[in-house]
């Protein structure tokens, strides 16, 4: 879908993504992980959208983030909630799931879907989730070699390709931002360090990493959660909250489930919700609205 932009020209998805990055304020993505998730993000007024790989391997597979999701499993998923939005989308896309020419075929598929943009990672396979122990990274020069391939595959500039180290914990904050700087000067539009460990690994990223950059933010993990002020003072454009609403709504699953279970019925965990919510949520009458147009022809 497009928009109207300034110049009263349609602005894409990623033309837009592109403008929000390079604003002076931290822009801010939600994670979604379905559709319902993706629709709750777009209405709360959110201007993009975080397409989480946990969320996708949790949501889809019920498996943890090990590595387990396939390239086809995952492009198909961020299709579809690329398809549910008028938000830009930026992805999640691992390690690029395979050789260089999986990543090549990965960038391809990606911008097939319809997304804004994608980060792929330095980690070794079988790659882990970012916050998990046990990480290992692949040679700075071969991860180069899998970056300037993704870059070369894309066939519109505006979609976005981020690059981003998890050398933070197997090889420390030096070689982190060093190798921050070296996939930037390779070309990658946006700069990830994964897993800062303080705020003062921030402000050293913040200050020695000169390209635009990510910051992941997930609350009771082993990285300090900054405020929006301080990520923007500290230069980052793009904020993820990979589960900010999957977290949640586990729980609030987790709690209706033990109603059911000890009361025999789901009243208290509904808050007054209904089937007919649910539909409006999903855009039950624009959609009823559509349909009808031709059923009275």
């Amino acid at each position: 879908m497009e928009i109207g932009s300034a110049s009263g020209r349609p602005e894409s998805k990623r033309a837009r993504f592109r403008r929000l990055l390079a604003q002076d304020a931290v822009t801010v993505a939600p994670g979604v992980f379905d559709g319902i998730s993706t629709r709750l993000v777009e209405q709360a007024g959110f201007d993009v959208g975080y397409a989480t790989g946990a969320g996708a391997a949790a949501s889809m597979l019920g498996l943890p983030d090990l590595g387990m999701m396939g390239l086809a499993d995952i492009a198909d998923h961020v299709g579809r909630l690329a398809a549910s939005t008028s938000m830009p989308l930026f992805c999640d896309a691992d390690t690029g799931y395979g050789s260089i020419g999986s990543v090549i075929r990965t960038v391809e598929l990606y911008e097939a879907a319809g997304v804004a943009g994608l980060h792929l990672e330095d980690q070794s396979f079988p790659k882990r989730c970012g916050h998990f122990p046990g990480k290992q990274v692949v040679q700075a020069e071969e991860f180069e070699r899998l970056l300037k391939a993704a870059l070369s595959a894309r066939s519109d500039p505006d979609f976005v390709i981020a690059a981003r180290t998890d050398a933070r914990g197997p090889l420390g904050l030096d070689e982190a931002i060093s190798r921050a700087n070296r996939y930037a000067d390779a070309g990658a539009d946006l700069l990830f360090v994964e897993a800062p460990l303080s705020v003062e690994d921030f402000e050293a990223i913040g200050a020695r990493v000169q390209a635009p950059k990510v910051a992941n933010m997930i609350s009771n993990s082993v990285t300090p959660v900054l405020t929006h002020q301080e990520l923007t003072d500290l230069g980052f454009a793009l904020a993820i909250y990979p589960i900010v609403a999957l977290g949640p709504a586990a729980v609030a699953m987790q709690e209706a489930l033990v109603h059911l279970a000890e009361d025999g019925h789901d009243r208290a965990s509904m808050h007054g919700w209904s089937s007919i919510d649910l539909g409006t949520t999903m855009g039950l009458a624009e959609w009823s609205e559509r349909i009808a147009e031709f059923e009275a022809r």
